[in-house]
């Protein structure tokens, strides 16, 4: 069965022709078979997007090292997670694809960014990095107010000083707090959209809207799958990124059937 979207290749459409679906835990758990599934069809292309994202995160890691700011190392590795939509762009034409059975190659997939119509998706990736950037900033902020601006020698003291002192565990505290709205808001923002926009000529602003509606109208549903999401990468991550070649385009492919789960578009004659 095919799910070639026509207006894909068509003009911007409003977002009344666009309906967010009741979504129920079986959706979930249907989404991540599909997502398997399309991870074992393809399985040496989709890992390739999981070593990319891997290679980022030990290139990242690595110079915090050379630059002696490896305290930093565990704020970036809990705000890694952040860019994950983006970088599963790939993933989400894959199993597009794969669901119109049409063949493509690396090419097809890797430049899918660049053809996207309208460039709307490099918007989508601006606000993801922009709160990846508000994330770190934050971080350094917090750390100002509560620790001053001692520099830490190793990630050992980093840790001892904000597990030992009262003013480290406000730190934590705080940050957590902060950390956990700007997830909760990124998620509610690219939940749906970064597919939404890869499968239909949209504005990225009313790929938002219809991502913050599709959470406001699947609460449980979607928190579950952004916590769900959440601890399954950072897990992903203990292992030295590893874990990243697989879990993200599992993940990856089982948000696109997600969103076409969670999204349909009325019929004409509505």
């Amino acid at each position: 069965m095919s799910e070639t979207n026509p207006s894909h290749h068509v003009g911007p459409q409003p977002i009344d022709r666009l309906r967010v679906r009741k979504l129920t835990h079986d959706d979930v758990k249907a989404a991540l078979r599909s997502g398997l599934s399309d991870y074992l069809a393809r399985p040496f292309l989709s890992s390739s997007f999981g070593i990319v994202f891997a290679l980022g995160g030990l290139f990242v890691v690595a110079s915090l090292f050379y630059f002696n700011q490896i305290w930093m190392a565990i704020p970036v590795a809990l705000g890694f997670p952040l860019i994950a939509p983006f970088a599963a762009a790939g993933l989400y034409e894959m199993s597009r694809q794969l669901a119109a059975g049409t063949s493509f190659a690396w090419r097809d997939i890797y430049l899918v960014v660049s053809r996207q119509p309208g460039r709307e998706f490099g918007w989508m990736a601006f606000v993801v990095l922009f709160v990846f950037w508000v994330w770190i900033y934050q971080v350094r902020l917090l750390l100002a107010v509560f620790l001053g601006l001692q520099a830490f020698s190793s990630l050992e003291g980093f840790v001892q000083v904000v597990t030992g002192t009262a003013n480290g565990l406000l730190f934590v505290g705080i940050g957590t707090i902060v950390g956990a709205v700007l997830a909760f808001i990124l998620f509610c923002i690219t939940a749906v959209s970064m597919p939404l926009l890869l499968d239909r000529k949209i504005d990225f602003i009313t790929a938002m809207l219809l991502s913050i509606n599709t959470v406001r109208t699947n609460p449980a549903v979607m928190l579950g799958w952004g916590f769900t999401i959440g601890v399954l990468i950072f897990l992903a991550m203990v292992p030295a990124f590893l874990g990243l070649i697989v879990v993200l385009p599992i993940l990856g492919h089982a948000t696109w059937h997600l969103y076409r789960s969670a999204i349909e578009e009325l019929p004409d004659s509505v």
